[in-house]
């Protein structure tokens, strides 16, 4: 019988995809640590560009809580409803910074980002 013949081709070829995994493994294992840092960059600059539409969008006194008769039961003023908006948004990921399981607490800071947009929709209808 023969011998098989040690092919150097193929010994470097494994050496080079061996490598490359390593390599390929820890990048990935840097962006599951900062998972929650690239999740959130997005969000925070969506918040924000709501929050400039909004301010210019909105009438001075917003209105909260449209009653069936037309009227509103709480006016505030244009800032605090963004900010409001916003805060609603920054606590929905500081529980993402916090928590374990960060898909959840950012599902939900997504969802948070129509506040602005539903503020603009109803203080637009006529009363």
């Amino acid at each position: 019988m023969k011998k098989k013949e040690a092919n150097p081709g193929l010994e470097k070829t494994k050496a080079v995809f061996e490598t490359t995994g390593k390599v390929f493994g820890k990048i990935g294992k840097f962006l599951f640590k900062i998972r929650a840092v690239l999740m959130a960059v997005p969000v925070v600059y969506a918040a924000v560009r709501l929050a400039l539409y909004a301010q210019a969008n909105l009438p001075a006194q917003v209105g909260i809580n449209l009653k069936e008769t037309g009227e509103y039961a709480v006016m505030v003023g244009r800032e605090t409803a963004i900010m409001g908006s916003l805060a609603v948004t920054a606590l929905c990921l500081l529980m993402m910074f916090i928590s374990r399981r960060t898909i959840y607490p950012w599902l939900i800071s997504i969802f948070s980002l129509v506040l602005p947009i539903l503020l603009i929709v109803t203080n637009m209808l006529p009363t």
